[in-house]
């Protein structure tokens, strides 16, 4: 049979019943509901860490002038939280409490309680001795690190009854803690040594490090959300309640702080975490200023403010 035979043989079959436009029915966009986001976020700047030298980033601040002028170019950008180490002329991590009050003493003179201040007690010949940065009060929030850190050939890490002595102690000095975690691994520690005994209080603070060589491996944008992802809630089962903050590490990078900020939490960058401005180039952070600038154009842009100091303090506990 040809075409125009067929065609004509039916010429009166209906293809379907006509639905018609009608222009003045509209989709109903707003009763989709709002999202549950904090409407503040927490910026850390961690402004040289122990991780990175000058050989894999030349802008790595080393000596105590150098971290100063980094740490109050950022202040007086808008930051607002500062995390310190400090180091010796050749760039190795020390824990002298002299070095931290040259760089933390100077900032609390003009900026008094408007920046909140944390450090990562590792460093020192005793329990005193790598302590005395909180126990002279230099540091409102004491960091616990219950994890295990590969840096190149060396392992660091710190047994349960040192982790354990540094959170009664931090503690019993009205410090808020902090808690390390590097992968699930350290949420296991933390619920083994310090919640089921019943030695953390609440409320709950964890800072997540990950993209980091030995830490929670994120090759690729995929790797990224499923870890973040993952650690989250394995954290979220510890404690709903808990406060996050995530470390723009590694590779990762400004795009896992920006993952962070569309999850709700808080985030860290800077030039202890990495040296990379870009997972997928090869640009290096010039400064501490240009990291936590491009961090506030990220949260400006997706629509979340910068807690300032006091905020800070109410979002963490910190009396």
């Amino acid at each position: 049979m040809k075409a125009d035979e067929i065609l004509k043989k039916y010429k009166d079959l209906k293809m379907a019943e006509v639905v018609r436009y009608n222009p003045d029915i509209y989709c109903d966009v707003a009763s989709i509901p709002q999202w549950d986001i904090p409407k503040k976020v927490i910026i850390g700047v961690a402004v040289t860490g122990s991780f990175i030298d000058k050989r894999q980033n030349p802008n790595q601040p080393y000596t105590y002038n150098e971290i100063l002028d980094e740490a109050t170019a950022c202040i007086e950008a808008g930051a607002t939280y500062l995390h310190f180490h400090v180091r010796d002329k050749e760039g190795r991590n020390v824990g002298d409490v002299d070095e931290y009050k040259k760089i933390i003493q100077p900032i609390r003179k003009k900026y008094g309680d408007k920046v909140l201040i944390d450090g990562c007690p590792l460093f020192g010949n005793n329990f005193a001795e790598a302590n005395a940065p909180v126990t002279e009060g230099l540091f409102e929030i004491g960091i616990i690190n219950p994890v295990c850190t590969f840096v190149s050939e060396n392992v660091r890490w710190l047994p349960p009854p040192t982790i354990r002595a540094q959170c009664e102690y931090f503690q019993a000095l009205g410090k808020k803690i902090m808690v390390s975690v590097h992968d699930t691994a350290s949420i296991d520690n933390i619920n083994r040594f310090l919640i089921k005994p019943g030695l953390l209080k609440k409320p709950y603070l964890f800072a997540i490090l990950a993209d980091l060589p030995g830490m929670f491996y994120m090759p690729h944008p995929r790797a990224m959300v499923e870890g973040l992802t993952l650690l989250v809630n394995r954290l979220r089962e510890l404690d709903p309640d808990c406060q996050i903050l995530v470390c723009g590490s590694g590779r990762a990078s400004i795009y896992l702080a920006t993952l962070a900020v569309l999850m709700g939490l808080h985030f860290r960058v800077g030039t202890e975490d990495t040296i990379w401005r870009y997972p997928h180039r090869n640009e290096k952070v010039e400064s501490n200023l240009q990291a936590f600038q491009s961090a506030k154009a990220v949260c400006e842009l997706l629509g979340r403010e910068i807690a300032n100091a006091k905020e800070q303090r109410q979002l963490l506990g910190i009396k």
